[in-house]
């Protein structure tokens, strides 16, 4: 098994035609990837095993009047067949690489308290602080 980790863009967006399941929350929709990929803010990468992605970590860079540019890491997501080899890990690195070079002052991501497996993942991740618990606050706009 030798695992590919790289940055998806409009060059190579077709590595996305063969993703396993367990890596995104729902089906491709081609017209937002197209939107996320030329968005010189979002960051996606992608882990692949062979043909197949099996992984994959997004972010964006953002900034506020009063704030330096960070990043938010917003999804994190390894195939159950590639869990625990470190897939996750070396994902969110590599979004840590780029909030690096693009000058961020933060970056940072959030799981619920009951994910067991992204905290060992995320807490894996050299150079992060101890985790801190905030509270979540979710507006379901879709469904108003």
């Amino acid at each position: 098994m030798s695992i590919v980790i790289q940055q998806l863009g409009t060059d190579n967006a077709n590595l996305l035609q063969t993703v396993d399941p367990d890596v995104f929350d729902h089906a491709i929709i081609p017209e937002q990837l197209q939107a996320f990929l030329e968005d010189p803010r979002h960051v996606l990468f992608v882990a692949s095993d062979a043909e197949q992605v099996i992984g994959m970590a997004s972010a964006f860079e953002y900034f506020h009047p009063d704030k330096q540019s960070q990043l938010f890491i917003n999804e994190v997501g390894v195939a159950r067949s590639h869990q625990n080899q470190g897939i996750g890990r070396k994902l969110v690195a590599a979004l840590i690489g780029v909030a690096k070079n693009r000058g961020c002052v933060y970056a940072w991501l959030g799981t619920e308290n009951n994910n067991v497996p992204a905290q060992a993942c995320f807490g894996a991740v050299p150079g992060g602080s101890e985790p801190q618990p905030f509270l979540l606050y979710e507006w379901d706009l879709a469904n108003r």
